[in-house]
């Protein structure tokens, strides 16, 4: 459904539906927060009774609604919904907000209430925040169609499906007087959803960063659209990583939460900053939002606490910054300004007796020697906020000052100076910063773990086949050849040239080694001969179909490594590369990105696995051309592009060699029907 949010957050008139005069219910409340906030334009109530709320006069129904009205907020029965929409359609009311549960969440007969809405909806031409939903907050303009009642101004615009959620991040940044820009409650999202919300806030004057909490993405391709046009940092937590978080996620909204391992891949792949906790959404953005970006990773920790120190610089280290020894002159010159019991190193612990004085002669001194300096105050510390400079690259940690430290992040919170409340939340906050920026602030790979497959076997090609459309296709195969008999399999092994690799050919087992179906360094024709018969004999232990045999070169001796394609249901087809042979499964260390794959995305799926030190060259070793492992990964992303049939593609093991590299076994899966 097409059409501006603006009536959603800068209406000039805005009416109630199911407002009521009694305290107890959700339409007073709703009624009364809207008029608290100091929305200036015009409010009435609906109320069938007629009920006089707050002073003002209701209308009996919404067909009595003045045409052109902005925005209806919706608070009545879920089956009298549908036909309040068509009403309201009727009189030309451009949006609503609806609150109402008892729809796709509650089962079967609200699903089919919902999808009725939906409809009425879009042929009215009106947009909907909802159902099921906790509503909408915008104080730029007044309006707390929403609860709790909370008007503070910042720039995060916090989006959630659930709304006690996002209720509690703007809870959070109202506490800190931080503020918020926006806070939207999506519930089960019949039409407005997280995409147009990350479009429209991506040009909202008063926004600087997008904060979702999410259970799933409504639709791939519009969340893909959204954020690649967005320039303002997007934050997301997405819950359902597991199978039962997942099961809880589809139960709770009816959202389809999806495989996890590909969520990750889109969040780097988009410079998505992915949050695991609540705390980390909220951190995160208000790191974005309040935290300038460092020109580089050189870090000065300063501090009252030599512990909090020490988790600096471990998280630190982690995260690609660098704790890095004073410079001489810097040294020099604090070793005459401070007293002889510091410690003047970096860390830099100025002891538990420091005060703010004694702060800002170290950050004075130390201002241009490095790109972030990170004063942790570890103690009560008076006058604190007034040693840190707003619009500087400095990262305050404030733990263990009492009713003294409150009061100071109150203070460096309203100079919109972030303020984090332990040493390892401040780092973690900071290296958003980091994080899409590796070439700058590099550390070791986190672990992906690999995606199981679930697509059915009985689908798949034989290796033969696999290998043929492969090698049609261009991509840098072994030489290979089919035998259904002896004398075929020894044929073809002469053609190919000793010594080969004999393989079990069905398409129906995926794990060939596992049950005797690899015999590898066959010297000559007897070799040839025995490997057939062995294959054959375990072909019918497997109980298997009889594909022959596959016979291939055996490539020299190099580095193996899997490259693969999975289907996902939501996103299409993903690349996933890793170390491979027989150990990538157990290893797990594999990277995705979803096609089409650029030279950048190429790039970073080989160097952010752990196993890419071993492809550097280790201990000696002479380096893999990871130039030819990046160009078959972009062969095979167009690969897949062209053949968009296929649901699974494993190339295992590839062997990278100092110059090139060879496709010496795959699996090919097309989809049902195809």
């Amino acid at each position: 459904m097409s059409g501006s949010l603006n009536p959603l957050f800068r209406p000039e008139r805005v009416v109630v539906i199911g407002a009521s005069s009694n305290p107890g219910k959700m339409g007073f409340q709703i009624f009364r927060n809207i008029v608290e906030a100091g929305y200036a334009g015009e409010i009435i109530p609906v109320n069938p009774k007629g009920e006089t709320v707050l002073g003002r006069s209701s209308l009996k129904s919404a067909a009595e609604v003045p045409e052109g009205t902005d925005v209806a907020v919706v608070i009545i029965p879920a089956k009298l919904v549908p036909g309040t929409i068509l009403q309201l359609g009727e009189r030309k009311v451009r949006a609503a907000i609806v609150i109402s549960g008892g729809f796709a969440e509650s089962g079967e007969e609200g699903a089919v209430l919902q999808e009725e809405l939906t409809r009425n909806a879009s042929r009215s031409g009106i947009r909907v925040v909802g159902p099921n939903c906790q509503g909408v907050n915008y104080p730029y303009h007044g309006l707390c169609a929403s609860w709790p009642l909370i008007t503070r101004r910042g720039e995060i615009a916090f989006v959630s499906q659930s709304g006690t959620v996002g209720a509690a991040m703007i809870d959070w940044a109202s506490e800190d007087r931080l503020g918020f820009s926006a806070f939207v409650s999506m519930g089960n999202r019949a039409d407005v959803d997280e995409a147009d919300l990350i479009e429209y806030f991506a040009d909202d004057p008063n926004t600087k960063v997008i904060s979702l909490y999410i259970e799933g993405v409504k639709d791939a391709a519009k969340f893909l659209a959204a954020v690649r046009r967005c320039r303002k940092p997007v934050v997301i937590f997405k819950a359902g990583r597991t199978e039962r978080g997942r099961k809880a996620a589809e139960s709770h909204t009816r959202s389809l939460a999806g495989k996890d391992e590909i969520y990750d891949a889109v969040f780097r792949q988009f410079g998505i900053h992915r949050a695991s906790s609540l705390e980390d959404l909220y951190d995160f953005s208000k790191a974005l939002a309040y935290l300038p970006a460092p020109a580089g990773p050189r870090m000065l920790i300063v501090t009252s606490s030599g512990g909090s120190a020490i988790i600096a610089t471990d998280v630190a280290e982690e995260e690609g910054f660098r704790v890095t020894p004073l410079p001489a002159d810097l040294a020099a010159r604090l070793r005459e300004t401070l007293p002889s019991h510091c410690i003047v190193g970096n860390p830099l612990d100025i002891t538990g007796d420091a005060d703010a004085e004694r702060y800002r002669k170290v950050l004075t001194a130390a201002a241009g020697h490095y790109d972030v300096i990170m004063p942790i105050f570890g103690d009560p510390i008076p006058g604190a906020s007034g040693v840190v400079t707003p619009g500087r690259c400095e990262l305050v940690a404030y733990l263990g000052g009492a009713d003294v430290e409150r009061a100071e992040r109150a203070l460096l919170h309203e100079k919109k100076i972030a303020v984090f409340p332990t040493p390892e939340r401040a780092v973690r906050a900071l290296a958003c910063h980091a994080r899409f920026n590796r070439g700058k602030f590099p550390l070791e790979p986190e672990r992906t773990e690999a995606v199981p497959p679930e697509t059915d076997i009985r689908k798949a090609l034989t290796p033969f086949d696999s290998m043929r459309l492969l090698s049609e296709s261009g991509l840098p195969v072994v030489p290979f050849r089919h035998a259904v008999s002896e004398e075929e399999a020894v044929s073809a092994a002469r053609q190919i040239g000793y010594p080969v690799a004999v393989k079990m050919n069905s398409p129906d087992v995926t794990h060939k080694s596992d049950v005797g179906g690899v015999v590898l360094n066959v010297t000559d024709d007897p070799g040839v001969r025995q490997a057939f018969r062995r294959i054959a004999d375990a072909v019918k232990r497997a109980n298997a179909r009889d594909g022959g045999v596959l016979l291939c070169a055996m490539a020299p001796p190099g580095r193996e490594v899997i490259v693969g394609v999975i289907r996902d249901l939501q996103f299409g087809h993903a690349v996933m590369f890793g170390m491979g042979g027989v150990l990538v499964e157990a290893l797990g260390d594999v990277s995705f990105r979803l096609v089409p794959l650029t030279e950048k995305d190429a790039a970073e799926m080989v160097d952010e696995i752990r196993g890419a030190r071993l492809l550097r060259g280790y201990r000696g070793e002479r380096a893999a051309d990871t130039a030819a492992i990046r160009r078959l990964l972009l062969q095979v992303s167009e690969f897949v592009t062209r053949h968009p049939e296929i649901a699974e593609l494993d190339l295992n093991p590839v062997i990278v060699h100092e110059k090139g590299l060879q496709i010496v076994d795959a699996r090919l899966v097309p989809a049902t029907g195809s």
